[in-house]
């Protein structure tokens, strides 16, 4: 997500609208983040939503890894039309993803007051900084030196080990955090359900 992000108005300026002259080029590539900025913090809201009512933490984190690894091999397609697709998947997927993989660490510790719950999160979002500093300096250094859609395929391998990473422990550190609701949602709740899967 970090890698990637680093790149986006860059390629977008040197690359995809490298054809258009300076102002021009940098007008669009300023509205298209924007834009994708803004989706990605809102749609965790979203997310939010199907994960409480219908999916659980556990397959929405799972799905949303997914859908953004697809995303960042999508970027490595270097079309105006498949940017396009690459950021919806990448907006969709972290509207899963970033919301629900919080829930899940504070799912480790049922007790609130549990000393280990505020070292638990500490550990997690540095693990989140350190992936913040390390993955523009590697998404970046191979779009520099070999080429955009290296930079971008090296943010959906990222993506594809840690989803790899997280399969691999769930059933051992995670049986039973994160579970979907045991009553499907019904009424006006699953009306909300379904207009929240369908924005996403």
């Amino acid at each position: 997500f970090y890698g990637m992000r680093a790149l986006l108005t860059l390629y977008l300026v040197r690359q995809l609208f490298s054809d258009l002259d300076a102002t021009e080029s940098d007008h669009k590539a300023k509205g298209i983040y924007a834009a994708y900025g803004a989706l990605v913090y809102a749609t965790p809201f979203l997310g939010g939503i199907v994960a409480d009512k219908l999916l659980g933490y556990k397959r929405s984190v799972m799905l949303g890894a997914v859908l953004m690894a697809v995303g960042h091999f999508a970027m490595a397609i270097e079309t105006e039309f498949m940017l396009y697709i690459a950021l919806a998947f990448l907006i969709a997927g972290n509207g899963f993803f970033k919301p629900n993989i919080s829930s899940m660490v504070g799912g480790l510790y049922t007790d609130r007051n549990d000393p280990r719950r505020d070292r638990g999160f500490t550990i997690f979002y540095m693990g989140i900084n350190l992936g913040g500093f390390l993955a523009p300096i590697v998404a970046g250094s191979l779009a520099k030196f070999v080429g955009w859609h290296w930079g971008f395929g090296a943010a959906a391998v990222g993506m594809l080990v840690g989803l790899f990473f997280y399969q691999a422990i769930r059933h051992k550190y995670l049986e039973g955090i994160g579970m979907p609701p045991e009553e499907p949602p019904t009424g006006k709740s699953r009306g909300i359900v379904y207009t929240a899967l369908a924005l996403l």
